[in-house]
């Protein structure tokens, strides 16, 4: 049997304005975008990779509660879950490119452990990593 993970899915605060922000700034492109009543799956894909997908997700009903969706977009606004890594050919040119489609960066490009990497936040506040391959 073969199994994986197709799925991965981040909260944001407005899943237009994240939509945009993947598209147009990091270059990805839409997958499924469905609505259900009030609920949008909302799903981004890589260009270079067609065997998954980033759930664009706002946390709402009938997921969760609504206190529990305010504390989890306070959680994602302060920064407070766990990075994401987009791997890289250059970290430095992915960098200019991204920052000149207006991406803003928390760590410029800086060389450790072996690599380059650099850091930004989407507009919800989820961390990301950009590591050079």
């Amino acid at each position: 049997m073969s199994q994986g993970v197709q799925v991965a899915g981040i909260y944001v605060r407005d899943q237009d304005e994240a939509l945009a922000f993947y598209v147009e700034k990091l270059g990805f492109r839409v997958h499924t975008d469905v609505r259900n009543g009030d609920y949008r799956w909302l799903t981004v894909q890589h260009p270079g990779q067609s065997d998954f997908q980033l759930g664009l997700f706002a946390p709402q009903e009938p997921v969760v509660d609504a206190a529990t969706a305010k504390t989890l977009q306070g959680a994602v606004a302060k920064g407070a879950m766990p990075p994401l890594v987009l791997v890289v050919e250059d970290c430095r040119r992915a960098y200019e490119t991204m920052r000149g489609r207006g991406v803003e960066f928390t760590q410029e490009p800086t060389e450790r452990y072996g690599a380059v990497d650099a850091s930004f936040r989407d507009p919800s506040g989820n961390g990301w990593k950009l590591v050079e391959r």
